[in-house]
């Protein structure tokens, strides 16, 4: 009788153990798909944006204490449009913004009282090349385009995010980013192999 009921705990507890390792490990790799909203790139509230779209990759470099530093890269595309109308006349301004970026980040592994084997959190910092495609027009016979020197071009940025995973599967995961850049957050899947 005290036998079955060893392994009746046994059976009931084996789960939680095989399964007790971290969601990020060293060589972990993953790959994501986000949509961002938020962010304006320095343009007014006032003008239409579309939901940015990124790509992310990163692998897990190096073990530092309790977490994983981990490098990677990030692809993203955002855009803002601006249409007004002057004297019967419209104008219109459109800026697409490719983003190209390189991310490091920390991830957490362990933390007391607390199971991180489904769960990702992480923070970084991300350094990125934010290439312009800026087009101007209007029907105005005799406009003088006084916007097509605009002062938003394209630049280099840096910008910190904080990021948590839910790992439903041992490979597929939930995503939620909060930062400063493209986007204030980031919701999407990812893939780690």
């Amino acid at each position: 009788m005290k036998i079955s009921k060893i392994y009746l705990v046994v059976l009931v507890l084996l789960p939680f153990t095989i399964n007790a390792q971290p969601a990020y490990q060293l060589g972990s790799n993953v790959v994501g798909f986000g949509l961002g909203v938020g962010g304006n790139f320095g343009l007014s509230s006032s003008y239409q944006s579309a939901p940015a779209i990124n790509f992310q990759y990163e692998h897990g470099l190096k073990q530092i204490g309790p977490g994983v530093l981990s490098l990677g890269a990030y692809l993203g595309f955002k855009k803002y449009s601006y249409s007004s109308s002057l004297f019967g006349y419209t104008y219109s301004q459109d800026w697409k913004y490719t983003i190209l970026g390189v991310r490091g980040a920390w991830h957490l592994q362990e933390l007391k009282g607390v199971n991180l084997d489904k769960i990702d959190t992480y923070g970084g910092v991300m350094l990125s090349y934010n290439l312009l495609n800026y087009t101007y027009s209007d029907n105005d016979p005799s406009s003088t385009n006084y916007f097509i020197g605009d002062s938003y071009g394209s630049n280099v940025c840096i910008t910190p995010f904080l990021g948590a995973r839910y790992f439903f599967t041992n490979n597929f995961a939930g995503m939620v980013e909060f930062g400063y850049g493209m986007s204030y957050m980031n919701i999407g899947l990812a893939y780690k192999f």
